[in-house]
């Protein structure tokens, strides 16, 4: 846990640091992430070995049945959208991608859980992104499942529906070929969050639950899951119990380190993989094109027209 107060500490001092400049960095990725004995240089190589073989025999008649949809990524929300004038930042995101390869050298890791303390930290934002970088590398499959039931929002970064999604099917309403949405390439599939419940807790904590996640974990390579905020819930503490690791989203400049530090220690440090720091100041130590994140507000256009965050 040491290493990680160690990012959560750093991020405080961010805190600290601003004097109403703009957030124009963009991410420190994983920089805590449990040392391994693999080398950079092998990194690419990891990314290409081990991807699933799919020997499900009812995949194709899953995704046969299930919606073909043209997904639109809103731009406010995806690097991946415009990458030309987000490059800074769609590089952080391989990065992200290739360090979460070098984990899973070491370890089981499919299944994972995106959270935070609190709201508007950016969880939702590195979900998303982290899902378009690792389709673009050949063969892999991801799936995007928004267990946010208080507050979805992934819907709105691919520019999909919500309706029906995970709550229904939790809830028997929906079979799974009725939420599970198929990106035309078959390399992204989204599950969105549902209609609002008056019970997600007892929802996401259920056997039901427990073997959609296992059931996916054996289809794709990845399965990402966006979390509500693990301050003012448990939804986030039980999902993680469901996944191979936990990644735990700060917003520089905006949360306290009492506060995150209390947030980090529902988890076991056996699932914490590390700390994405976000929205960090720009500074010399790293560079002038990266780019900052408002979950509430998105990606908005300097005076120059590059977009930042406010």
């Amino acid at each position: 846990m040491s290493r990680i107060r160690e990012a959560l500490k750093r991020a405080a001092e961010e805190r600290s640091a601003q004097t109403g400049g703009r957030a124009e960095d963009f991410i420190d990725i994983l920089r805590e992430a449990p040392a391994s004995a693999v080398a950079p240089a092998d990194l690419g190589k990891l990314e290409l070995q081990g991807r699933t073989e799919f020997v499900n025999p009812d995949l194709n008649t899953l995704f046969a049945e299930c919606k073909k949809v043209r997904w639109h990524f809103e731009p406010r929300f995806s690097v991946f959208a415009n990458e030309e004038n987000h490059r800074s930042g769609a590089e952080k995101f391989r990065t992200l991608r290739s360090r979460l390869y070098q984990i899973s050298a070491t370890r089981p890791l499919r299944r994972l859980l995106l959270t935070s303390s609190v709201p508007q930290e950016g969880k939702t934002f590195v979900a998303a992104n982290l899902a378009q970088s690792i389709i673009r590398q050949a063969d892999r499959r991801v799936l995007l499942v928004d267990a946010d039931l208080r507050a979805s929002r992934l819907n709105l970064t691919l520019g999909a529906m919500n309706e029906p999604g995970l709550s229904d099917y939790l809830l028997g309403e929906a079979p799974i070929t009725k939420v599970l949405q198929v990106g035309e390439k078959k390399d992204l599939c989204f599950i969105p969050g549902g209609r609002l419940v008056s019970n997600p807790s007892e929802l996401l904590h259920s056997e039901k639950m427990k073997a959609l996640l296992d059931r996916m974990g054996q289809i794709f390579d990845w399965v990402i899951l966006d979390s509500p905020p693990a301050i003012a819930v448990h939804d986030a503490s039980i999902l993680a119990d469901m996944c191979d690791g936990v990644l735990f989203v700060v917003r520089a400049g905006a949360t306290e380190f009492q506060t995150a530090q209390r947030a980090a220690a529902e988890f076991p440090d056996s699932k914490l993989l590390g700390v994405i720091l976000n929205r960090v100041d720009r500074t010399d130590a790293y560079g002038a094109d990266y780019y900052g994140y408002s979950e509430e507000k998105g990606l908005e256009p300097d005076k120059d027209g590059n977009e930042f965050a406010e």
